[in-house]
C-alpha cells in the first residue's frame, strides 16, 4: 500500500475526522445525561422530603414529630424504588426519628450536615467519596440535607444518600457498545465518504492524468471535457485551451529553432571567412617582409654561379662555391616553407598542441621580417605544462597577429633598436573550477593605447594604423579564437610605455 496516495490520505483525514466527531458526541450526551440523572435525582429526593414532611404528626404526648405505621411502611417501598442509599430523620433535638434500615459507612458525616441544615433553615447538599466514573474518577455519593417544615416551623430534619456508583457502572456498561457503534459507523462512513470523494475528484484527475500520459510529440493533446458543469468540467476546457495554444506555439518554437539554426550556420560560416581574410592578409604581410629576405641568398647564389663559370678557379674553389650556394638555397627554401604551412589551409581540427612549440615556431617565421630586425624577442616559457585543447594553426594565426602588433608598435616609437617583445608563460589557477590555466603573456615596449581605445580593440574592424596597413580583424580574429578554445584574452596599456596582451587557456 502506497501510504503517500491521496486515497490513503482522504481515507485517513476521513477516520480521525469522524471518529473525534462521534467520541465529542459522545462525551457530550454521556455528561448531559450525567447531569440530568444528576438533577433528576436531586428532583427525586426534595418530593421525598416534601411527602415526608406532609405526613409528619404530632403525638398525642405533645412531643417530637412522628411518622404513621403505614407512612413507614410506604417510606421504605419509595426508598428502595428511588435508589436511595440511606435516609435519616432527626427532631428538632436531633435525635432519630426514622433510619432506613441499611447502615451507611459515614452516617456521623451525613447526621452533621442534616444539624447544619436544621440550623440554618436551608437546604445542603454536598459530594463525598471517590470512584471511577464514565471516562474518568469522579465523586461516589450525594448528601443531602433538607429541613421539613409544618405549618411553617420547622419540625425535623431530613438527610438522603444518593449513590452514583451503579450508575457509573451502568454507564460504562453501555459506552462498550457506544464503541463498537462509533468504530461501526466510522468504517462504514469512511468507506461511503471515500467512494465518493474518488468518484467525485480521483477519477476525473485519473483520467487528466491518463490521457497526458498517453501524449507524444507527434500527437496533439487534447482532454476529455467533462459533462458537468462543474470544476472539473472547466478545469478539462481550460487544458484544452491551454494545449491548443502549446500546439501552436510549438510550431512556431519549431520554425524560429530552424531559422536560428540556419543563421547559427551562417554565423560560423561568416567566422571562419573573417579567420580565413585575416590570414590571407597576414600572409600577404609576411611574404612581402621575406621578399626582402630572399634576395639577399638569392643574390649571393647568382654570384655564385657567376664565378662557377670561369675557367680560371680550381676544383678546391669550384667545391667551395657549390657548397656555399646550396647553403644559401636552402636557406631561402626554409624560409619559404616556413610561410607555405602557415599559410596552407586547413581543416578546423582541436587538438592537444604544446604551446611553446607554436611561440618558438612562430619566432622563427617572424624573425626575417624586416620590422622583426632590430626588435628583441625574449621568451620566458617557464609554465612546466603547456598543452591545451585547440585549432594549431589558429593559435599560431593568434602570435603572429600579437608580435606583428607589438612589433609595428615599437617601430611607431621611433626607436626600434630599443624594441623588445616578451612572452612569457605560467600557470595559475582556474577561477572557480579548481582547475588550472595556462597564463601567456605578449608584453612590448612600443607606444601603448589610449584608455578610449582601450575598450574597442577587440571590435572588428578596428585599427588605428593608415588605411591600406591593417584590416581591424586581427585582434577581433585572436578574441575569437581564444574564445573557441575555451578561454580568454584581455589588454592592458599605458601610452608611451607599452602594451600586455594576456591569454588564459585550460591545460589538459
Amino acid at each position: 500500500m502506497n501510504f503517500s496516495s491521496i486515497k490513503v490520505k482522504i481515507a485517513v483525514t476521513l477516520v480521525v475526522i469522524l471518529l473525534v466527531a462521534m467520541i465529542l458526541i459522545d462525551f457530550i450526551v454521556v455528561t448531559t445525561g450525567q447531569r440530568n440523572f444528576i438533577d433528576l435525582e436531586i428532583a427525586k429526593a426534595d418530593l421525598l422530603s416534601a411527602l415526608i414532611a406532609e405526613n409528619l404528626s404530632v403525638p398525642d404526648t405533645g412531643k417530637s414529630m412522628v411518622l404513621p405505621l403505614h407512612f413507614q411502611k410506604q417510606l421504605n417501598e419509595m426508598v428502595q424504588d428511588y435508589e436511595i442509599s440511606r435516609l435519616i430523620l432527626l427532631d428538632t433535638q436531633f435525635n432519630p426519628i426514622h433510619v432506613s434500615k441499611k447502615r451507611f459507612e459515614n452516617d456521623t458525616e451525613l447526621f452533621q450536615l442534616v444539624r447544619q441544615a436544621m440550623l440554618t433553615n436551608q437546604k445542603k447538599s454536598r459530594y463525598q467519596g471517590d470512584t471511577w466514573g464514565i471516562f474518568w474518577r469522579q465523586r461516589q455519593n450525594i448528601f443531602l440535607a433538607v429541613p421539613l417544615f409544618h405549618e411553617k416551623k420547622m419540625v425535623a430534619g431530613a438527610g438522603i444518600v444518593i449513590q452514583l456508583e451503579g450508575f457509573y457502572n451502568s454507564m460504562r456498561q453501555s459506552q462498550q457498545i457506544v464503541i463498537l457503534y462509533i468504530l461501526f459507523n466510522t468504517i462504514l462512513l469512511t468507506l461511503f465518504g471515500l467512494y465518493r470523494i474518488v468518484k467525485l475528484t480521483l477519477h476525473p484527475i485519473n483520467r487528466l492524468v491518463k490521457r497526458a500520459e498517453e501524449y507524444r510529440d507527434d500527437s496533439r493533446l487534447v482532454f476529455k471535457t467533462e459533462k458537468e458543469e462543474n470544476e472539473f468540467g472547466q478545469l478539462s476546457r481550460a487544458l484544452n485551451s491551454m494545449l491548443n495554444k502549446i500546439s501552436d506555439d510549438r510550431e512556431t518554437l519549431r520554425q524560429s529553432l530552424i531559422s536560428l539554426e540556419n543563421a547559427n550556420t551562417e554565423i560560423k560560416k561568416a567566422q571562419k571567412e573573417m579567420i580565413r581574410a585575416e590570414k590571407l592578409a597576414s600572409v600577404g604581410r609576411l611574404a612581402a617582409g621575406i621578399a626582402h629576405e630572399i634576395g639577399n641568398p638569392i643574390g649571393i647564389v647568382l654570384g655564385y654561379l657567376g664565378l662557377l663559370k670561369e675557367n680560371t678557379i680550381s676544383n678546391e674553389e669550384r667545391d667551395d662555391f657549390i657548397k656555399r650556394a646550396e647553403s644559401e638555397i636552402s636557406r631561402v627554401k626554409s624560409i619559404i616553407r616556413e610561410l607555405l604551412d602557415f599559410s596552407r589551409p586547413s581543416e578546423e581540427i582541436q587538438d592537444n598542441v604544446s604551446v611553446h612549440d607554436i611561440i618558438l615556431e612562430i619566432k622563427d617565421i617572424l624573425k626575417v621580417q624586416p620590422v622583426m630586425a632590430e626588435i628583441e624577442i625574449r621568451l620566458m616559457l617557464d609554465a612546466k605544462n603547456d598543452i591545451v585543447y585547440a585549432d594549431p594553426n589558429q593559435l599560431k594565426q593568434v602570435f603572429v597577429n600579437l608580435m606583428m602588433n607589438a612589433a609595428d608598435a615599437i617601430s611607431s616609437s621611433g626607436k626600434p633598436e630599443q624594441g623588445v617583445i616578451t612572452i612569457q608563460t605560467e600557470l595559475a589557477p582556474a577561477s572557480g573550477n579548481g582547475k588550472t590555466d595556462l597564463v601567456i603573456q605578449v608584453v612590448d615596449n612600443g607606444i601603448g593605447i589610449s584608455d578610449s581605445n582601450l575598450e574597442t580593440i577587440f571590435d572588428p574592424f578596428f585599427t588605428t594604423k593608415e588605411p591600406g596597413k591593417g584590416t581591424g580583424l586581427g585582434l577581433s580574429v585572436c578574441f575569437m579564437i581564444v574564445e573557441q578554445a575555451g578561454g580568454v584574452i584581455k589588454a592592458e596599456s599605458k601610452e608611451g610605455r607599452g602594451t600586455t596582451f594576456t591569454m588564459r587557456l585550460p591545460v589538459r
